[in-house]
């Protein structure tokens, strides 16, 4: 048990601090010379795998490297943030189809399917890139869009599929919630870097499909998989419940992250069923999730309401405490001020590597680590840090 007194996690000055001691793990070691970012550490900052290039990493490091340097003003984040974009320009980005590959390896684009996971990320990288101030990045903002638009898009579902064919004549007859609440974070920032009313309406309108619509035989709860008709697929990774991208059963985490949306999203277009909305989602994943003997999220419960998974994952406790901020601004209602305590406290006390410094990815339902893989591919703690920037932002509000 760790035994060091408890910060004020309330305090802008605490979360700045514990911003940028997650930054100084990666940074500088996490850039490679000869192009991008390395992807894989162990729990000391040492890289076990130089070769390998995940699209996800790719782009949540433009985006932690360009948040950082907005917020400490520093030219040297601001100076990586063009190396990796450089790098998802040269070696990602297939430029006669638009595409992006989803993995690198030795250099070689290993997997050219397209998701629209990955291209929700690549429009958040550049929609930070150009809230950091690098002006090309608008227009890659909107090239992004434009290529969503044309292949991803379903307008008779108001909502994005999500995977096709490396020469996009293929599109896969599975659809899912994850990519649609990616998109969705993605939308919000391109409309905060570019001012461009219709991506925030697009984001509004994902939400409403998403967290209103598609829950409506669900007791508004979030189902993650769908056939292409957009009817639940109870069944879809029933036997892999631990699948990276696409598990089974309800996702906790991922009510809570929407949640978080909905919050933002009324800051600009405020309207009541954002709010009530987010209330639901966070209230429902802490009943039905919260682990009451050894504390935390349960990554995931079935249909049934039982836990189907009792790992603990970072960026569930990371994502619901930034919910749980936005809600207690919002609502002035005290018992989301006593979620986000206890989770910060929970977190602090198991997730958080007080040594190396960034948090453990996954722990047991009892908060031991399974391995030394602190941030392998997809990691990058850009939900911790993330999640940070939006508690100050509605601190400061």
């Amino acid at each position: 048990m760790n035994t060091m007194r408890q910060p004020n996690f309330r305090e802008a000055i605490f979360l700045s601090q514990h911003i940028q001691t997650t930054m100084d793990f990666y940074h500088p070691q996490a850039i490679d010379p000869k192009g991008g970012f390395f992807h894989h550490f162990r729990d000391d900052g040492s890289v076990y795998d130089a070769q390998t290039r995940h699209l996800v990493s790719s782009t949540r490091f433009i985006f932690n490297y360009c948040e950082a340097a907005r917020y400490f003003d520093n030219a040297e984040y601001l100076a990586a943030a063009r190396h990796g974009l450089n790098y998802l320009r040269s070696a990602h980005l297939n430029s006669h189809d638009g595409g992006y590959a989803w993995l690198i390896r030795d250099g070689q684009q290993v997997d050219k399917t397209n998701h629209c996971y990955g291209l929700a990320f690549v429009l958040l990288a550049y929609s930070s890139a150009a809230k950091a101030g690098i002006t090309k990045a608008q227009d890659y903002v909107h090239e992004t869009f434009a290529l969503m638009e044309r292949h991803f898009w379903l307008p008779e579902h108001g909502l994005y599929a999500d995977e096709a064919s490396a020469d996009w004549q293929t599109l896969s007859a599975y659809r899912g919630q994850n990519a649609n609440m990616h998109s969705c974070e993605a939308l919000i920032a391109a409309f905060e870097a570019t001012g461009h009313e219709p991506y925030l309406d697009r984001a509004t309108l994902l939400a409403h499909n998403i967290c209103v619509r598609q829950t409506q035989t669900t007791q508004g709860q979030i189902w993650e998989h769908y056939n292409r008709a957009w009817q639940p697929d109870w069944n879809y990774n029933k036997h892999d419940p631990q699948n990276l991208f696409r598990p089974w059963g309800y996702q906790p985490g991922h009510f809570t992250e929407w949640a978080k949306l909905l919050l933002i999203l009324d800051r600009y277009q405020p309207k009541p069923w954002l709010v009530t909305t987010a209330k639901i989602l966070f209230d429902q994943a802490l009943e039905k999730a919260w682990d009451h003997e050894h504390g935390g999220i349960c990554y995931g419960f079935s249909p049934t309401g039982e836990i189907c998974d009792t790992d603990k994952y970072f960026w569930v406790q990371a994502e619901s405490i930034a919910a749980a901020a936005l809600l207690a601004e919002k609502t002035g209602e005290q018992r989301y001020w006593d979620w986000y305590e206890k989770l910060w406290a929970y977190a602090w006390e198991h997730f958080v590597d007080h040594e190396n410094g960034a948090w453990y990815r996954i722990l047991t339902r009892k908060n031991s680590t399974y391995n030394d893989l602190k941030s392998p591919a997809g990691k990058t703690d850009y939900h911790t840090m993330g999640a940070c920037y939006e508690v100050i932002n509605s601190l400061r509000l």
